[in-house]
């Protein structure tokens, strides 16, 4: 074989590998331009699906339901923390969306598995869209969560002459109660937090004004913890409860003592006398003071019903074996357990030793 014969050769071989090489280019870019092209849709397809969900708030009735606030109080609030570069858009999100998912995981007890269906958005994105507008709003304590001042207005009603409120609380700007609310802690630590209400639960102290606009919120102790264990923290603590000088807050009879809270410095030996005119006026009008419990009523009725959790006649089932309860009387306490989803959650939140018991003071015999 020549010189000639070896290079054609070489040439050829060359010239076809060269050529399977452009071949399995172009297939791979095609390749690509396929998956690209699927990638593009789907995600046009997701930011559609987004904008519609978005534009659904635009209604009251719908607003209202899924994120627990009108539409106007929803733009007033994206407002302000975007005008206040608390949250902000970017290439992917905007603030709306942001704060409508976190609204939405608070009101409805929604988990990021649903959103991440929803939104189409990973759930490492849905969890630092949560924590993100969860920073921005705490940061907005002091502007909205304002206590009282020296010289804060207290309503007409209260103060005009002839009033039903006069002259008992002329100088009351708020009122003070607590409320428990449910809480997760782990199994060692239920005890101490697990109250009357026979579930786990964080005793906390409200104050607000007669507008039902919160001045304080102290949360943090457990369910065990009494009423009045908790209001002397609140006045005692570094961040307290402040009450102006002069002036009280009325406060519910299970705070620990009947008369209203006043100003530390103030010293009023003459409340303390029952039966005084002062005490003779608490008592008239307590029941009509109920400006706290309203305000707890609008702002955790919804959070309240959203956190009850539904149990499965499977798992209802299973804990009525584990007690060792069958036949008739087994599928009576389980009808009972599955119609009224409340009673379940209070058999469950029951500790094992005691579920018997519950069951029985329920006309159920084991």
């Amino acid at each position: 074989m020549n010189d000639f014969e070896a290079y054609r050769i070489m040439f050829v071989a060359a010239m076809t590998a060269y050529i399977g090489y452009l071949i399995v280019l172009i297939h791979f870019e095609n390749y690509q331009n396929q998956i690209l092209e699927i990638r593009t849709e789907a995600k046009i397809e997701r930011k559609e699906v987004r904008d519609k969900l978005m534009k659904r708030l635009g209604d009251v009735y719908e607003c209202r339901n899924v994120i627990r606030m009108g539409p106007e109080a929803f733009e007033r609030l994206c407002a302000i923390l975007r005008g206040t570069n608390r949250l902000r858009d970017n290439n992917y999100s905007c603030v709306e969306e942001q704060v409508a998912k976190f609204l939405h995981v608070l009101s409805q007890n929604t988990r990021n598995r649903l959103l991440k269906f929803y939104f189409g958005r990973s759930l490492g994105t849905i969890s630092s869209h949560f924590h993100r507008v969860l920073r921005a709003l705490l940061s907005l304590e002091d502007r909205f969560l304002l206590q009282p001042t020296d010289d804060c207005a207290v309503p007409n009603e209260i103060v005009l002459r002839g009033g039903r409120f006069y002259p008992y609380f002329e100088k009351c700007v708020g009122a003070i109660d607590g409320t428990h609310i449910r809480v997760k802690v782990p199994a060692n630590e239920a005890r101490r937090y697990r109250s009357r209400k026979q579930f786990p639960t964080q005793n906390i102290l409200v104050a607000c004004s007669f507008d039902l606009k919160f001045k304080y919120v102290l949360a943090g102790w457990e369910g065990s913890a009494h009423d009045s264990t908790v209001l002397q923290d609140a006045l005692t603590r570094e961040d307290k409860l402040k009450i102006p000088h002069g002036n009280q807050m009325k406060r519910s009879s299970k705070l620990g003592i009947k008369r209203k809270v006043q100003d530390l410095g103030t010293n009023n030996t003459d409340s303390k006398t029952p039966g005084n005119q002062m005490e003779e006026g608490l008592n008239r009008v307590t029941n009509s003071m109920s400006e706290i419990a309203r305000a707890l009523q609008v702002a955790n009725e919804n959070f309240i019903k959203s956190n009850s959790r539904i149990y499965s006649p499977e798992e209802i089932l299973a804990e009525l074996k584990k007690l060792g309860i069958s036949g008739d009387g087994m599928l009576d306490a389980a009808d009972l357990l599955m119609s009224d989803n409340k009673k379940a959650g209070l058999f469950f939140a029951c500790p094992d030793e005691l579920k018997g018991r519950w069951l029985q003071r329920n006309g159920f015999n084991i």
